[in-house]
């Protein structure tokens, strides 16, 4: 790909070449010519020879000490990253819409004044399997109308959406293919703090320059963070690492240094308006994704018939003094279905709910995150404040029907 605004400098050397002169003597014209040493000189090429052997031994050696447990998951995993262009539509709206659009009186005159676009998006993604199944991001390309791509060595595939998941911000694609490089999954529920992390992926289109993925490295910085909803998917659990994310990076995979995936590459953290990488990326945890993405193939989308059997909303300044609470926080429960889920646990209209999972519980879209993730059978376990008093229940979820 021509970029105008990258430039490429190329230092041109030239070799200084050392030449050595060997001497010679003759014997008399009617003697037969021979060639003779000079003194000393078969030891000379003997010691230079042995040097040149020496020298060539270390730098075997070098090179191979070069070689660690970095470049190796690198060398490992770098052919099963793809880079994703997408091409999708996007609806917009005109910014006079709000002051006339909305009044039945000028929509007469003006029409709806939103439109539709087509804008082209780029991001990253990883192929699991030899046939072709690649996973990404619902963001990047879970409203493609076209999917191209890009494999390491050049080879441009078309794809298609087999299902995607917007709660978890997890896509599944697929390109015709046989005995594609994959990736090898790894486990998130092993992960330790402070060990190595690669992040691999297209930051900024970069993969078109050369066919291959960036490459960064950092370390695991923390586990288990709970970012909440952010444009309606839920973030749980989240890896956080320094290895640097940028746009594009989403999609790709968060490698550790046996090569394997323990997450894929999603957020970046910008600590205010601007979009620029400033110090940590996030990622979600591999096997949430595996989760996903095993009933994404088999149905296409994944279903979430969960009943918890309770009604609740947020606890205000006004509840919160009323029932004696040092500080704003949790839910309140307003309905309890007979007989279901809920009644079942003991919860009661009143109870305020604080925590579940070990999760702090604020809003409803807190708890929400958390059924996100579950299925009927699960168990949430609950902390709440009832009478002043501090509980512990455990609701089982149900099957809606």
């Amino acid at each position: 790909m021509n970029n105008p605004y990258v430039r490429f400098f190329v230092l041109l050397s030239v070799p200084l070449v050392l030449g050595v002169g060997i001497g010679y003597t003759m014997k008399s014209p009617s003697s037969n010519v021979s060639k003779v040493s000079a003194p000393g000189l078969d030891e000379t090429f003997s010691t230079v020879a042995r040097s040149q052997s020496a020298a060539t031994q270390d730098q075997d050696n070098i090179g191979s000490s070069r070689q660690n447990a970095i470049t190796r998951s690198v060398a490992k995993a770098s052919p099963a990253v793809v880079g994703i262009n997408v091409t999708e539509v996007r609806q917009y709206r005109d910014p006079m819409f709000p002051f006339f659009g909305d009044d039945p009186f000028f929509r007469q005159f003006f029409g709806d004044r939103t439109y539709k676009q087509k804008v082209q998006s780029l991001g990253s993604g990883f192929i699991i399997s030899a046939d072709g199944y690649i996973i990404t991001n619902d963001h990047v390309a879970g409203n493609a109308l076209e999917i191209t791509v890009t494999t390491s060595g050049g080879k441009r595939l078309s794809a298609k959406v087999i299902g995607t998941d917007p709660l978890t911000d997890v896509a599944l694609l697929k390109v015709q293919g046989d005995n594609l490089p994959f990736i090898e999954l790894g486990s998130s529920d092993d992960i330790i703090i402070g060990e190595w992390a690669i992040a691999m992926g297209n930051p900024f289109g970069l993969f078109e320059i050369n066919d291959k993925p960036t490459i960064t490295v950092g370390v695991v910085s923390s586990i288990g963070m709970s970012l909440g909803n952010i444009g309606n998917h839920f973030y749980r659990d989240m890896i956080e690492t320094d290895a640097a994310i940028n746009g594009g990076n989403s999609g790709g995979p968060l490698v550790n240094s046996l090569g394997e995936v323990i997450g894929m590459n999603t957020l970046i953290y910008t600590g205010g308006q601007s979009s620029t990488y400033i110090g940590y990326g996030f990622a979600i945890p591999i096997n949430k994704v595996k989760k996903v993405i095993a009933e994404l193939k088999k149905k296409g989308k994944v279903t979430r018939d969960i009943a918890t059997g309770f009604d609740a909303q947020p606890v205000d300044a006004r509840i919160a003094r009323y029932f004696g609470l040092t500080r704003i926080q949790g839910i309140i429960v307003s309905e309890v279905q007979t007989g279901g889920p809920a009644e079942k646990a003991g919860l009661k209209v009143g109870d305020i709910i604080f925590e579940t999972n070990g999760e702090k519980i604020n809003s409803e879209q807190d708890f929400l995150g958390v059924v996100v993730d579950a299925s009927p059978g699960d168990v949430l376990k609950i902390k709440l404040y009832r009478e002043r008093k501090t509980l512990d229940l455990s609701l089982r979820l149900e099957k809606s029907s």
